[in-house]
């Protein structure tokens, strides 16, 4: 605390002292040219990268089609988004058969945790203002990163749009959505030139709908037929960014979010049981702030921090509580501060050292509750050789955790030491094909749900341990101007899960326990195309494939020793197919899943029956005069099946949307 400090006091010195350089009027005439400043998004290199990672921009997602951020992720390999269906419904990211908790969620380079779960719902993040999505499995290829980055199995990174001025000093982005069962969704973005230094975007959107819709469900020899009730969503979210360039070395951006939701909780459909009287509210705001300082060329600096609160209202209504309702009511409260340096001794050599702290707190309005605090240190350092034909990358990991309590027992403190160690390899200058390999031991702490929930929390849980092993192939080229782009990698890997967190079911009280010890192995397959036709036609392939055995070695005694475990395809993959044309540009996408189970035993009961969802897509961008036009319709579910990936909540059917988009 005491380093951050210093850190946050000498971020504050430098700014007061920040010189402003005076704009010099020259007599001569001259012939004046509007300034012009283009920004975009640095897109990581598959193909050169030491550890698997893929990534959507922003074009990509406007090209296939996809209505929400769990739905572009769920075309990445290697990945199972848990979705219990509709609009309003959860929606979790795990990577290679490593539980949603072990995923970090990036926003803008700064963590998104939820101490409470020990789980982020990708849900509530929008479309709307995205510029890219990545997901990287392993350790990163940069190391100027926040050591927090480096703290999990892998890290799903969701970058937002930055200002754009062409000949102007604004920009305004006005879009509309509306589709099946009552969306309603308007989004408005504002951006402006303050100066030549600073600028600012502010956007905001509003997301509603009644979710009501139909489903399907086979029970016994009968089909059960029916509309989701409870459905509905009120979603409001706003953003504020402001960037500022202090001196030509000097960078701070600082962002402002809030988000605001009630939506009703569905449930299970269980024999003929559609009834359901859940309501959730979900309140967030964060604040955080960014600032680099490129010291020299071989030193670089960067200071982060944030505030987060979060306020979570359960309702259910239901005569086996007293009065008849339930309310439960939580609070998180967040402080994290990272600073990391970046030192390079020459072009091929590079070093960096992060360090970051974190304070989480959780209350809850029932009596008896812990009402715990953590406090995490996370030290990180990393080491990198990266040339035309090899990178080595090296990191070390060093944890210590503390927690407190009002009521009960505190854990004991926790520290650990974890390693990573990768390297890509280019062994012919005539190809483009590389060679990659990558170790990575990482552990993931209890949530405080885990350790402390009411009649089920242990606070004797041991942390869960995964050892991470990658071997892979990339390669790229081009064969022609026709076939001007074409790539492949394929990834075989393992992961054993040791000391795994599970709910051990009861006669009076379930409990929370390191039971499990878990062994995947697998494969993931990517490939990309492009074939330019002319300036003004051209056709874009991609497809990816995994295979996935996740078994439960815990207990060879056990009925379920060796059985895939719940919910993880053994085979699942995804496909997309644009054209883009003078006309009307047209997108077709599908992903596909193999069945799977619901509970730890492989049984007909557990059994999940597998699915293919299909997209189309028609879209046309056009200008008149300083206006740009979108039009874009999508069909989602296009067979219009029923299927599903948490047991008993079915996914919407068929769905239509269409989008109107103006920037000017």
């Amino acid at each position: 605390m005491k380093y951050s400090y210093f850190l946050l006091v000498f971020l504050i010195f430098q700014l007061c002292f920040i010189e402003v350089d005076a704009q010099n009027k020259d007599s001569i005439k001259t012939q004046h040219i509007d300034e012009v400043i283009v920004t975009a998004q640095v897109k990581p290199s598959i193909a050169l990268s030491s550890n698997p990672i893929q990534v959507l921009s922003e074009s990509d997602i406007d090209k296939t089609g996809v209505l929400s951020i769990s739905d572009a992720i769920r075309r990445f390999s290697g990945v199972v988004v848990k979705d219990f269906g509709g609009i309003g419904g959860m929606k979790t990211v795990a990577i290679r058969g490593v539980g949603s908790e072990h995923t970090a969620v990036l926003y803008d380079g700064i963590i998104v945790s939820n101490a409470q779960s020990g789980q982020v719902d990708i849900g509530r993040f929008s479309l709307d203002n995205i510029a890219m999505l990545s997901l990287t499995i392993g350790q990163s290829d940069d190391i100027f990163r926040t050591a927090k980055a480096s703290a999990s199995v892998g890290v799903l990174s969701i970058t937002t749009r930055e200002p754009s001025f062409t000949h102007k000093k604004y920009s305004v982005h006005a879009q509309l959505v509306t589709g099946s069962w009552g969306q309603f969704n308007p989004y408005l973005y504002y951006a402006y030139k303050l100066s030549n230094k600073f600028s600012f975007s502010l956007d905001g959107s509003w997301q509603r709908a009644d979710g009501e819709y139909s489903f399907k469900q086979k029970n016994a020899s009968t089909v059960i037929t029916g509309k989701r009730q409870n459905t509905d969503v009120d979603i409001k979210r706003t953003e504020l960014n402001v960037f500022g360039e202090l001196t030509k070395s000097q960078e701070l951006s600082v962002k402002v979010y809030y988000f605001d939701s009630e939506r009703g909780l569905p449930g299970a459909i269980i024999f003929y049981n559609n009834d359901s009287k859940e309501r959730l509210w979900d309140r967030n705001f964060f604040t955080q702030a960014k600032y680099i300082n490129t010291i020299s060329d071989k030193f670089n600096w960067q200071l982060q921090g944030k505030y987060g609160n979060t306020y979570t209202l359960y309702m259910d209504k239901n005569a086996k509580y007293p009065n008849g309702i339930l309310e439960d009511i939580y609070k998180q409260d967040e402080l994290y501060l990272t600073s990391s340096l970046l030192y390079n001794p020459d072009k091929a050599i590079s070093f960096s050292l992060a360090q970051d702290y974190n304070y989480n707190t959780l209350t809850a309005n029932y009596s008896g509750f812990a009402e715990p605090d953590r406090s995490t240190s996370l030290t990180s350092l990393s080491a990198k050789y990266d040339n035309k034909k090899l990178t080595v990358i090296a990191n070390l990991l060093g944890t210590y955790i503390t927690e407190d309590v009002v009521v009960g027992n505190k854990p004991d403190d926790r520290k650990r030491l974890s390693p990573s160690v990768s390297f890509s390899y280019r062994p012919f200058n005539f190809t483009g094909l590389r060679i990659r390999a990558s170790y990575k031991d990482i552990f993931r702490v209890p949530s405080f749900n885990d350790l402390y929930y009411i009649r089920m929390g242990n606070t004797s849980l041991r942390p869960e341990k995964t050892q991470q092993y990658n071997v892979g192939l990339t390669w790229t080229n081009s064969f022609s101007e026709l076939f001007n782009y074409f790539s492949v990698s394929t990834d075989v890997y393992r992961n054993d899960v040791k000391d795994k967190i599970v709910i051990y079911p009861a006669m009076f009280e379930s409990k929370v326990v390191n039971l499990g010890e878990v062994k995947i192995t697998g494969l993931d397959f990517n490939t990309n195309a492009r074939l330019v036709f002319n300036n003004k036609l051209n056709l874009e392939i991609s497809g990816n494939y995994t295979y996935q055995k996740a078994i439960d070695i815990t207990d060879p005694a056990d009925k379920n020793n060796r059985d895939q475990i719940p919910y993880t395809p053994e085979h699942s993959g995804a496909a997309s197919l644009t054209l883009e044309n003078p006309w009307v540009n047209f997108g077709y996408s599908f992903i596909a899943s193999g069945k799977t189970y619901a509970e730890p035993q492989n049984i007909d009961r557990n059994r999940i029956e597998g699915f293919i969802d299909h997209t189309i897509t028609l879209n046309r961008t056009f200008e008149r005069g300083r206006y740009k036009f979108r039009v874009q319709g999508d069909i989602a579910n296009l067979s219009n099946k029923t299927y599903y990936i948490i047991k008993d909540y079915p996914m919407p059917g068929r769905s239509y949307r269409i989008l109107l988009r103006m920037n000017f």
